[in-house]
């Protein structure tokens, strides 16, 4: 027993030796602090070894930049075992003790998202599980029912909810390509939930525990926080737009979205627009629209997440959803929304609507793709630029492309989309592409040879 708890404490030291230089120093005390650390730091400890360095070992059979990824994990967790370690004899501090005191933490989340950032690497899947599970290790900025966030272990479980997404994609890859890449998705799951979700529940319920009669926070910690606390997650924009009203009353009367539903001419229709009930269709079906808000739904959420993710959760029935305060460094997370238009004013990495219905989007530029997966009846429009769009297991689509967005590549999966794109220079009609859900399959010169059904009606 004693020899455990001496390796143990070996490895702390030597950890903070690691931090320290990195230039993580929080002063002389907390060596002795992790010596004289109770059972939940001890259990961290178990953690760490049991699950994180379980990962590392599935990343090292795949080395280059998925093993990077895990690195900036392994860094995260030791961050925050730290910060547990000086929680124990600290005061709670307010907001802004707050925002100096994870920026260590929030220093090492923002190195993995950049990561994601710029062009896509072919492990950007791999990149973007990284990216969204580290920010589960943000349920340490819980502090109460008005904080903005989700209770502790909740926060813990939607973190990797987000994360699954990308992570199913590497398991659709690389199920028959390499089963490394298959564990190391299996492996971290396991670390997140129910590895540090079981760790949180069982040790921080309510949040981290402060030291009433501790010592207080500095507010500077080497360097200007960052832009908004991650414990205040709400954002103003979250909140009514007065000068959108009349933004999203263009919309509505035929300007942006559903311009090209009311100008598109018999000649131009195909046989899927009749499953079109998107944004044009909410007011002649409110009532139809309303019944889905009975179904069990967790609570909405619209928040701006480490500075860095913006996370639009089941909304229903907004129309003035806007996100205008964003930068080309950030992500859009859109949830279980029904009935909703979202407008997103400015250039943002990436954009993913995840099992949405009769959901309208409208955005400008996306650096990296706008994804929808699990969706029903929606509309999006690009205004701008956007190298990929990417729809998967979404039944009725309608996406407006413009002028400047006809070179995007559209990859689609079990879906049915029609593309519109601008009949002429002058604004107003709209040409409709719809394309195949249909192949047809023909055995040939010893190779099976595929062609898209024809759509024509001809």
């Amino acid at each position: 027993m004693e020899d455990k708890l001496i390796s143990r404490l070996e490895s702390a030291v030597t950890r903070l030796e690691s931090l320290s230089a990195g230039g993580f120093s929080r002063g002389g005390d907390l060596c002795r602090d992790a010596s004289a650390a109770g059972p939940s730091i001890a259990a961290f400890d178990d953690l760490i070894s049991q699950y994180v360095n379980n990962v590392i070992r599935v990343a090292e059979n795949i080395g280059g930049q998925v093993l990077d990824i895990l690195k900036i994990i392994e860094e995260a967790f030791n961050v925050q075992k730290e910060l547990l370690v000086e929680i124990s004899q600290t005061q709670k501090p307010d907001t802004a003790g707050l925002v100096a005191f994870l920026k260590p933490l929030n220093d090492v989340v923002e190195k993995m998202c950049a990561l994601t950032e710029g062009r896509q690497s072919e492990f950007f899947n791999h990149q973007k599980t990284g990216a969204d599970s580290i920010a589960a290790l943000m349920w340490i900025a819980y502090t109460g029912k008005n904080c903005g966030m989700s209770m502790p272990t909740a926060h813990v479980e939607e973190s990797w909810h987000m994360a699954e997404f990308y992570s199913n994609k590497i398991l659709v890859e690389y199920k028959n390509k390499d089963p490394n890449h298959v564990e190391w998705v299996k492996v971290l799951k396991e670390l997140f939930v129910p590895g540090l979700r079981d760790y949180v529940k069982a040790h921080y319920p309510l949040g981290p525990v402060w030291n009433a009669s501790g010592k207080t926070i500095a507010t500077n910690r080497g360097g200007p926080p960052p832009p908004q606390a991650p414990a205040v997650a709400q954002s103003s924009s979250s909140r009514p737009k007065q000068g959108m009203s009349a933004v999203f009353d263009e919309i509505n009367s035929g300007q942006s979205v559903t311009s090209g539903l009311r100008k598109v001419t018999a000649d131009m229709k195909s046989k899927n627009r009749t499953d079109r009930s998107g944004v044009v269709c909410v007011a002649e079906k409110e009532s139809h629209a309303k019944k889905p808000s009975v179904t069990k739904t967790g609570p909405p959420k619209f928040e701006l997440q480490l500075g860095r993710k913006w996370v639009v959760e089941n909304q229903i029935g907004q129309k003035e959803l806007v996100i205008d305060d964003c930068d080309a460094k950030q992500t859009i997370y859109v949830y279980g929304c029904q009935n909703s238009v979202l407008q997103v004013n400015g250039k943002v990495n990436n954009i993913t609507l995840d099992k949405c219905s009769k959901m309208g989007l409208v955005f400008q530029d996306v650096v990296a793709a706008c994804e929808l997966v699990n969706c029903n009846s929606t509309e999006v429009q690009c205004q701008g630029v956007a190298p990929t769009i990417s729809i998967d297991n979404t039944e009725g689509c309608q996406l407006y492309l413009s002028k400047d967005s006809l070179e995007t590549s559209i990859t689609t999966a079990k879906s049915e989309v029609n593309v519109l794109v601008p009949a002429s220079e002058a604004d107003g009609d709209w040409t409709e592409h719809p394309l195949p859900v249909q192949y047809i399959h023909a055995y040939k010169d010893g190779q099976i040879v595929t062609t898209p059904m024809d759509h024509s009606g001809g």
